[in-house]
């Protein structure tokens, strides 16, 4: 009798097993549709849709999908199809981007929609190839499935300049309930340990469909998903006991206006508007306050102007900053003098009451075809930000000492995707600061994915995160990734709130970085290694 029906007439199955056998036993198109259908499921747990059960359905229903596979290659096309759907799904709007100058770019936008999902997804086929390879058997599936998916995540947030967007364990930092208390580990264990445990617990449930003979007790079927549910519910709890006993502390003597102007990115570098865009600035800056502020903040590139040429400029700002305090303001930064080979860098400006630019940091993580053009001699093609000159990236990370507040990491846009890489170690800061411009988006996913992904630096790092976006989101968030204030996507206005405090010291994850992960990851492989040896030794 063939596979596919011998479990119709089997009376011992029963449904889940059913489930399980007609999945494992699609073939050709249905089952890579299948895992490219289960890929998008999957991407709905992300924010802002932030339906977290659906993991479980997802990986589970990968592990049915895995046990058909015959060979290597159709597990990498497998692999590849589950996460092409998963990243097609998280990342369409990155091609909303080129609608803002569609009649340039409009042949981009399947390579932005599809090509860059398909070319991310070689990372899933790696991984569910690995997978196929080591061969994991009854309750080894789930860890191993979950080491091999995650080295595949962690390569793609690291090779080639990295983009470690919608990692899994982001679904727990949109607006799922109980998401903050879940998030708490990732201060020991970071986003990287969390996505680990959390692929680990969504693919333990595929044990309800072990065959009968397989599973000849049932409580051998119904334990994997319950220690799935168990290992959530302890995250839950221990990340409730951290918030609890956490004081909602401020830095005393200061409170900060975020200035939201919500300027559309068709006008931002219109000529026609920039004086009005700039004129908006600094009305929202001088805008009565309830209680005084210390000092403002605008986000990337509000001012487009070459500040530090441009003291007339620099004037006006100063005159809507606080007595004493600072305006602090995304910009962008040339060459002191004009040339033929000038440079011009993402930068922030600090300016003073006196218009002097007393502080300056510039982007060192830019992002490509949008600040620059890689391999730029082969690919004739225009970045599409204003401008025919790539940006030269800074440094990297560093801390600002500005006068009147604690020392400060800045991030300028998707710098703060990146875990472990987001402040100056040999001086440590006391806040974050991430000014961005998500409006190339427009109401998308990526702005609410975006804030989602920043708060949880601030767990990691035990640092308070305060965000400037252009058009939303913007926000202060504690050092626990509790978010105190907000200005929701495309609002037009001001947040004005004290900085909150970080905590005393550096959290594990800020000191040791992935090392924990690692440690966690190769304990995903022991039951997996620890079974092919058993094999090779009856042979």
């Amino acid at each position: 009798m063939p596979t596919s029906l011998a479990f119709e007439a089997d009376p011992a199955f029963g449904p889940w097993q059913r489930l399980a056998a007609w999945t494992g036993a699609l073939a050709g198109w249905r089952r890579y549709g299948m895992a490219t259908l289960l890929g998008v499921v999957a991407a709905a747990a992300l924010p802002p849709v932030d339906l977290v059960p659906l993991l479980a359905v997802s990986f589970s229903g990968l592990v049915w999908l895995a046990a058909g596979c015959r060979s290597g290659r159709q597990a990498f096309a497998l692999g590849w199809s589950f996460s092409f759907g998963f990243l097609v799904a998280g990342l369409y709007w990155i091609a909303a981007a080129l609608f803002v100058d569609i009649a340039s770019f409009w042949w981009l936008v399947p390579f932005a929609a599809a090509g860059l999902p398909a070319l991310l997804s070689i990372y899933g086929g790696a991984a569910l190839l690995l997978y196929h390879w080591l061969r994991p058997q009854g309750l080894a599936r789930a860890p191993c499935l979950a080491a091999c998916w995650l080295i595949g995540e962690w390569l793609r947030g690291h090779l080639f300049t990295g983009f470690p967007w919608n990692l899994v364990g982001y679904a727990w930092s949109g607006g799922f309930p109980g998401g903050t208390a879940v998030l708490q580990v990732t201060a020991v264990i970071g986003i990287y340990g969390l996505s680990l445990l959390t692929v680990a617990a969504a693919a333990l449930p595929a044990s309800l469909g072990d065959p009968p003979r397989a599973a000849a007790r049932h409580l051998r079927r119904i334990a994997p998903p319950v220690v799935g549910l168990l290992v959530v519910i302890a995250l839950g709890v221990g990340g409730w006991l951290r918030l609890a006993a956490a004081p909602a502390a401020d830095v005393p003597g200061l409170r900060l206006r975020l200035v939201q102007p919500s300027i559309a990115e068709s006008l931002k570098w219109d000529p026609a508007a920039r004086a009005g865009n700039f004129e908006r600035l600094l009305a929202l800056s001088a805008e009565p306050a309830a209680r005084p502020v210390t000092d403002i903040i605008w986000p990337e590139a509000a001012a487009t102007f070459l500040l530090n040429r441009d003291p007339a400029h620099r004037a006006a700002i100063a005159a809507v900053a606080p007595p004493g305090g600072l305006v602090i303001t995304g910009a962008l930064r040339s060459d002191p003098l004009p040339g033929p080979a000038q440079h011009f860098w993402n930068s922030l400006a600090v300016i003073d009451g006196a218009g002097d630019l007393v502080a300056s940091f510039d982007k060192f993580h830019l992002v490509p075809f949008g600040e620059y053009v890689p391999f730029r001699n082969i690919l004739p093609i225009d970045k599409i930000t204003p401008g025919n000159v790539d940006f030269t990236p800074g440094p990297g990370p560093r801390t600002l000492a500005l006068p009147g507040l604690p020392p400060v990491g800045p991030l300028i846009c998707y710098e703060v995707i990146f875990p472990h890489a987001v402040v100056d170690e040999s001086h440590r800061p006391q806040w974050l600061l991430n000014v961005t411009n998500d409006a190339w988006y427009g109401f998308t996913s990526g702005p609410f994915q975006h804030f989602a992904i920043a708060r949880v630096r601030a767990v990691e790092e035990g640092l308070p995160l305060v965000r400037a976006a252009n058009n939303g989101i913007s926000g202060f968030v504690d050092a626990y990734g509790r978010v105190r204030e907000r200005l929701g996507l495309d609002a037009v206005g001001v947040l004005d709130a004290p900085l909150p405090a970080a905590l005393p010291g550096p959290t594990p994850y800020a000191r040791l970085g992935d090392r924990l992960f690692w440690v966690m990851l190769i304990g995903g492989l022991v039951p997996a290694a620890a079974l092919i040896a058993a094999r090779a030794r009856l042979r």
